[in-house]
């Protein structure tokens, strides 16, 4: 019963309601905001790991995650001024889902590390198949097929989203938690809202200096809590040597 209650965690909190999260930010939100907010993943992967797993946190990282705070919270205000029609809800959303995926990577890393990463995507997935069902009939999404002349068009993009940028991408991911940390894992959020600006631009999104400035003090509060303490150990063991 444990191990389904991890695996449901997983499901839930890694890929179901953030899903749900995402979309609906997205209505509001540009796509280089909502790729920068993103870059919070390691700072709640480590508040999570020591509130709820017991992980010790150093001095160190308390400064990173106050850093990566500020970053954020002068991201999230300097956001509102460059939404589309968002409102605090909707910049909300995005930092509820980045909590969640902190919920879902110690879950992974302290609860499901003695299982291969296909057993967990597969079987969190499996979990996740009725409840995903009822929702699409609960949202209409069937009847959007059968309405919308465009709907067909978008579920192929949505079936390609869903192979790559999900079960690929999670299968992946949860296999560089098996055998690295939750912590090493979330990192990939260095590279997301980076992507996620470029592509923004491309398409006509406007980023200003002050959004750029809010994320490189969020990612340099990430790097200060994640990799500052691995250098200065590693510095002090080449002292002692």
């Amino acid at each position: 019963m444990r191990r389904f209650i991890s695996l449901a965690t997983v499901g839930f909190c890694g890929n179901f309601v953030p899903a749900f999260l995402f979309t609906y930010a997205e209505t509001g939100l540009s796509s280089g905001l909502t790729g920068m907010l993103n870059s919070t993943t390691p700072i709640f992967t480590i508040l999570i790991g020591f509130i709820i797993f017991n992980v010790r946190i150093s001095s160190i990282q308390i400064i990173g995650i106050s850093i990566g705070t500020v970053g954020v919270v002068l991201l999230m205000l300097a956001g509102k001024q460059l939404s589309l029609t968002g409102t605090w809800y909707h910049i909300l959303a995005i930092v509820l889902a980045t909590f969640m995926y902190g919920i879902s990577l110690n879950t992974i890393k302290h609860k499901l590390h003695d299982m291969r990463s296909v057993e967990i995507t597969s079987l969190a997935f499996v979990i996740l198949f009725i409840p995903a069902i009822i929702s699409s009939f609960y949202f209409g999404a069937f009847d959007t097929l059968n309405t919308n002349e465009h709907a067909w068009n978008g579920l192929g993009f949505i079936l390609i989203l869903s192979v790559v940028g999900t079960a690929l991408a999670v299968f992946v991911f949860n296999f560089v938690i098996s055998y690295s940390s939750a912590l090493f894992a979330s990192t990939v959020t260095y590279f997301i809202p980076i992507v996620a600006v470029l592509i923004g631009v491309s398409f006509g999104e406007v980023i200003g200096w002050t959004e750029i400035g809010a994320m490189a003090i969020v990612l340099g509060g990430v790097f200060t809590a994640n990799y500052l303490p691995y250098f200065l150990q590693k510095k002090r063991g080449k002292a002692i040597i």
